[in-house]
């Protein structure tokens, strides 16, 4: 996956080697395909369709839907902000055309009779589209879109803050049972926060990590548990070197079975006088979580030699 901050639009040359007829003519022409005779118009597969020339993420199967047309309909993109439009008189009446934001590509047209709540149909051209099945999508750097997913697949999710976000993730990464994680901030009184904001210690946020995982194969149970091995739940604001309230530690739990079993599995933690000092760690309802910065995501794959001050104690509680 290409970042926005990386992407810079290859030439028509370029293009053209990159691309096959059809693609470039939709994507730069601002053609249109044949209907009932492309790639995406009947395709049910699990994942998300990108943008062929920068893929940037665009629309997900979930949003996906028979329009009748011949064509892959949408009744939504994935974010807003990955499409712009334009005014289209080329047929003798207005239409509203869909191009990406990064790479501008012609896409298709929205229309207003699709079905609710948004009432839209994005027609789009299958030319203008990859795919990338789910089980791809981690691989190849979309793994944040898979919580689109976690109602349909039966996944669950866990949101914990427990110090510094980077070793936290790192040691769950790897977890029988974990599908993704993702670090960023939580709990706090400032929409939209960021490092800048949360490492002020101001904000009221907490660095955190959101974990998806599937309770076939592991439960929050033991996720907590885990939890409670890599970390230091006795020291207030505090983990190794790093002092604050965005360290503190703290257990976001989504529902009323999650908050029973953080407080079961705390109690367990404390009674077992395995720690040396009182378990602290908060139990609140989970808030706005924010996702972190591309840099600090998977912050220790990147940087092996990182900070760290999280291990797994050989305790059992």
């Amino acid at each position: 996956m290409t970042e926005a901050s990386d992407f810079k639009k290859p030439t028509k040359d370029e293009l053209k080697k990159k691309l096959t007829p059809e693609q470039y003519t939709c994507t730069q022409e601002e053609g249109t395909e044949a209907p009932f005779h492309n790639a995406y118009w009947n395709h049910h597969e699990d994942g998300i369709y990108v943008d062929v020339v920068s893929g940037e993420a665009l629309f997900s199967s979930l949003d996906k839907f028979d329009s009748g047309t011949g064509w892959p309909s949408f009744s939504r993109p994935i974010e807003d902000h990955s499409l712009h439009t334009k005014t289209d008189h080329k047929i003798g009446y207005a239409r509203t055309e869909i191009r990406s934001s990064l790479a501008d590509s012609h896409l298709g047209h929205v229309f207003d009779d699709g079905p609710g709540p948004t009432h839209k149909r994005f027609c789009i051209n299958s030319a203008a589209l990859k795919f990338v099945a789910i089980d791809q999508m981690k691989a190849l750097g979309y793994g944040k879109y898979l919580y689109l997913f976690v109602a349909k697949k039966h996944w669950d999710i866990a949101q914990l803050a427990g110090g510094c976000f980077w070793g936290m993730q790192e040691l769950f990464r790897t977890q029988k049972g974990v599908i993704y994680s993702e670090v960023g901030y939580t709990g706090g009184n400032l929409k939209n926060a960021q490092y800048t904001d949360v490492k002020t210690g101001s904000t009221g946020h907490a660095e955190a990590v959101r974990i998806i995982f599937d309770p076939k194969i592991t439960s929050y149970k033991d996720i907590l548990l885990y939890f409670f091995k890599i970390h230091d739940p006795t020291t207030t604001n505090r983990q190794g070197n790093d002092i604050g309230t965005q360290y503190r530690s703290e257990i976001f739990y989504l529902n009323d079975e999650q908050k029973k079993v953080a407080q079961e599995v705390k109690e367990r933690v404390d009674k077992s006088k395995k720690w040396n000092g009182h378990v602290i760690t908060k139990i609140e309802k989970a808030a706005e979580f924010y996702r972190g910065e591309e840099y600090h995501q998977d912050y220790l794959v990147k940087h092996p030699g990182g900070y760290t001050c999280h291990f797994p104690r050989k305790i059992d509680f």
